[in-house]
């Protein structure tokens, strides 16, 4: 089992910066990718970015020049770094990461418990 612990959440004015991390631990072979994914109050949870193990990424286009994904592969752990934060970003983020188990067929897939960010006007 895998279990992501994240942090970096909080309350932040608009335009201000905040960074999310989110670390992997527990029975990981290796990690096909990692991503950030928010749920705002009555919306759908929504894909913000994903970086995968290649080192590739993807973005939402509503955050495309503002907020950047890395990963630390030997600490199995991702990053979210928020710049230029508008109160549309206001959600809560929840950090997605596709594993390979070792045996096992095919990777599964964990999410953490999410962590709030609330950017202010």
């Amino acid at each position: 089992q895998v279990q992501l612990v994240e942090s970096g959440g909080g309350l932040v004015q608009a335009g201000g910066s905040l960074r999310l991390s989110c670390a992997a631990v527990g029975s990981v072979f290796s990690i096909y990718s990692m991503g950030w994914y928010r749920q705002a109050p009555g919306k759908q949870r929504e894909a913000v970015a994903t970086i995968f193990s290649s080192g590739r990424s993807n973005y939402a286009d509503s955050v495309m020049g503002r907020f950047t994904i890395s990963r630390d592969n030997p600490k199995n752990t991702v990053y979210l770094q928020m710049d230029s934060l508008k109160p549309e970003d206001t959600a809560v983020y929840y950090c997605e990461a596709t594993v390979q188990h070792m045996g096992d067929m095919l990777p599964k897939d964990y999410w953490g418990q999410g962590t709030q960010v609330t950017v202010s006007s």
